[in-house]
């Protein structure tokens, strides 16, 4: 029991050393970085408007993230506090413009810029602190074994120690007591002050309320546009029966019908109407296969996402390059939303780029399906209401994903379209 005993008390003061090393290492650190990076951020978003700081602020800022994150990291690794990382994603291919601007909109650059004061204020007295506690008590030692001597001569007067003035042996040595008495306190606290300071860079750091009704307001609008998206499928297709299949059916019992009065009286009629109802089948039947694609594509559903956009582009009147890097298959609805997506935005390239060629990437990485359209056509596509792209957006909004358009005048055009999700 009492080498149990003895080896809680050796570990738990070991704890106490780590939390002060690492403390000092956090206020070190974050002190330099948090000025530098300050300084650096403003004077770039600063430049923003003459140019410079178009192509500077989202490096700075990147800069700026890096440094979040290495927080958040050891947050987690040394006291188990997380702190969560929300920022938009920005589209690969990006130009400088839409870059900044993304960033400089997202509401996580504004929060980490926030944190910086803070980090090198009150968070580097937190960090500082379970060191202090630590290295402090070694000046009352020293003062209580005689330098008290030293400092006396030099100062000419008292020397303070805490709130202890110190002149003479019998002074110094309260100083050394309370030295014992910092080092017994920093053995219980340095750990759970190390923890505070992390616990205050999480309330400047984490998401705030008014970002988490955003996300709740978000989520409602495209919950309702998916309610709404639904009821005008299921319309059309009510639509599409009626006027398509279900009249050719009609008119097909009609001929056969007819057909069964005239055989043997008119035997040519019968055989003339006959064809008609056979041409009625085989419309009626495509058309319904038509329909059955345009719900959910047989290949979607037996091949999976890669191929039927490979059949998708197949079908184009354009040259089309398909590259597909997936390991597995996501949800099979995450999949359909992902698939007929990528099937309008190749629409529209059909009928609006001008281009000559297509390009296709299909891929999934850090949690994220990612699809990129992009055309040599002549430019201009904009996401805005009315035009197919609005409803793209709609539809991957319903799966919290997110669609960004880069498209100059005078081309290329670029679609980015990304959906968290996990391949099965």
């Amino acid at each position: 029991m009492d080498t149990e005993s003895g080896g809680r008390v050796r570990a738990r003061a070991w704890g106490a050393v780590v939390a002060g090393g690492r403390g000092f290492l956090v206020g070190v650190v974050g002190l330099a970085g948090s000025v530098a990076l300050f300084v650096t951020a403003v004077v770039s978003i600063l430049l923003v408007p003459v140019g410079i700081g178009v192509v500077t602020t989202p490096w700075v800022l990147t800069g700026v993230r890096g440094f979040a994150n290495w927080r958040r990291t050891v947050a987690t690794r040394w006291c188990g506090v997380r702190i969560p990382a929300r920022y938009r994603p920005i589209p690969e291919g990006a130009n400088p413009w839409e870059r900044c601007f993304r960033m400089l909109r997202d509401p996580a650059t504004w929060r980490d810029l926030g944190w910086l004061p803070v980090d090198m204020t009150a968070g580097f007295v937190t960090a500082v602190l379970p060191a202090a506690l630590l290295l402090y008590p070694l000046e009352g030692f020293a003062l209580a074994l005689g330098l008290w001597r030293i400092l006396t001569d030099a100062t000419g007067g008292d020397w303070w120690y805490g709130f202890v003035p110190v002149s003479g042996q019998g002074t110094a040595l309260l100083a050394g007591a309370l030295g014992a008495a910092l080092l017994v306190a920093s053995y219980h606290l340095s750990p759970p002050l190390l923890r505070v300071h992390f616990l205050l860079t999480r309330a400047v750091l984490g998401p705030e309320e008014a970002e988490l009704a955003e996300r709740v307001r978000v989520l409602t609008e495209t919950r309702r546009d998916a309610v709404d998206s639904s009821a005008a499928e299921l319309r059309r297709i009510e639509r599409d029966l009626h006027d398509g299949a279900q009249a050719r059916l009609v008119a097909m019992g009609m001929d056969l019908g007819t057909i069964e009065a005239l055989v043997e009286k008119d035997p040519a009629k019968a055989k003339e109407l006959l064809g008609r109802a056979r041409r009625s089948s085989v419309d009626a039947l495509t058309e319904l296969r038509d329909l059955v694609r345009g719900i959910h594509p047989p290949v979607l559903a037996e091949r999976g996402l890669g191929d039927a956009v490979r059949a998708l582009a197949l079908r184009l009147p354009l040259e089309t390059e398909v590259d597909v890097d997936l390991d597995g298959r996501p949800g099979e609805p995450v999949e359909a939303a992902a698939y007929f997506a990528v099937s309008e935005v190749l629409t529209n390239a059909v009928k609006h780029s001008g281009a000559g060629r297509v390009w296709v990437d299909v891929h999934h990485a850090n949690g994220m399906l990612r699809v990129t359209v992009t055309d040599d056509g002549r430019g201009g596509a904009r996401l805005d209401a009315g035009s197919g792209l609005t409803g793209v957006d709609r539809r991957l909004g319903t799966f919290d994903g997110v669609l960004a358009v880069s498209s100059p005048v005078g081309g290329p055009t670029m679609v980015t379209m990304e959906i968290p999700c996990e391949l099965s």
